[in-house]
């Protein structure tokens, strides 16, 4: 439980952590028809006016962590149909806002295991799922004013490719080791979020496509890394590769206002035995790899478009 006091305690915040709801949505009574399933742990802090539960010992401004709980459940059960976190999200927000008066305004955070359907020779199992890797994230504040801001985004992206990368021109001192290449291999774990341009929920006048815009820009954000399938793209530098992923993604998606990428310098460097009297033992080729978590470079950088007010 977090709290935040301002001007000598005129706001608080307080919260549930780690919810998890997991639903089930049975596309044909049982076994007739296509299963789909999530499972999501969920954070809700609500911005509350009960400053006196904290100086007076009077919580009838409370509203019990436990009932934020059972409220993720009830919403999940009124879900007849399979939905987006992000509409998960703004729903829950929008009902604590409404319902109780002394809330200001809900944020909720929500994380995604990545279960991903089940393939069996080539065909979707009806109803089997195996574990993914990357995990689709979302975080929507909602205001009693009706204002919403919705960032959705992924995490554990894990890429690589074993040429196309390189790294010239840096600056060079009495403390630089490092070599100049045009020939490397380039790992990275991204993780992205992007933020939605609209701002208040009456703007959100249809039934948005945020699990499809998810999926898109997963896409464009690996296509933009790796290039064409047969020629590639040449990265001349993380940073560089970076950036175009993320003019990629604004380019493509007018409703996306700015996005924020992170992505690791994972390193896979080529191995050489040597030892004092023998330069190398064995000959190797650049074709055996230690990989290595740490030390690594981290680069991030984040991207708006000129009315943003990121």
């Amino acid at each position: 439980m977090t709290t935040l006091a301002r001007d000598l305690g005129l706001e608080i915040i307080y919260g549930k952590r780690l919810v998890r709801r997991g639903n089930e949505w049975d596309g044909g009574g049982g076994g007739g028809g296509t299963d789909s399933f999530a499972e999501w742990s969920l954070d809700i802090s609500l911005f509350s006016d009960c400053l006196s539960a904290y100086v007076n010992g009077d919580n009838s401004d409370i509203v019990a962590t436990d009932t934020m709980k059972n409220t993720v459940y009830v919403k999940a059960k009124e879900c007849v149909e399979a939905i987006s976190m992000e509409e998960f999200a703004i729903e829950l927000g929008r009902h604590f806002t409404s319902f109780y008066k002394q809330v200001t305004a809900a944020t909720i955070k929500i994380v995604e295991k990545p279960w991903e359907r089940l393939y069996v020779d080539g065909q979707p199992h009806k109803h089997g799922f195996k574990l993914g890797s990357e995990r689709h994230t979302t975080e929507v504040m909602v205001k009693k004013s009706g204002a919403v801001c919705v960032t959705s985004g992924i995490e554990g992206l894990a890429l690589l490719k074993t040429t196309k990368s390189g790294f010239e021109g840096f600056i060079r001192d009495n403390y630089t080791a490092l070599p100049e290449t045009r020939e490397r291999m380039l790992a990275t774990e991204v993780s992205a979020s992007w933020r939605y341009s609209f701002g208040h929920l009456s703007s959100i006048v249809k039934r948005l496509h945020f699990n499809e815009t998810y999926q898109n820009v997963k896409k464009v954000l690996v296509s933009t890394f790796f290039g064409s399938p047969h020629r590639g793209v040449y990265s001349p530098s993380v940073q560089y590769t970076l950036y175009d992923m993320a003019r990629a993604v604004l380019k493509r998606f007018p409703d996306i206002e700015s996005i924020h990428l992170r992505m690791p310098n994972i390193h896979f460097l080529p191995v050489n035995i040597r030892s004092k009297d023998n330069h190398s033992i064995v000959e190797f080729k650049d074709d055996v790899y230690l990989p290595t978590d740490e030390p690594h470079g981290t680069i991030e950088a984040s991207l708006s478009r000129f009315r943003s007010r990121m």
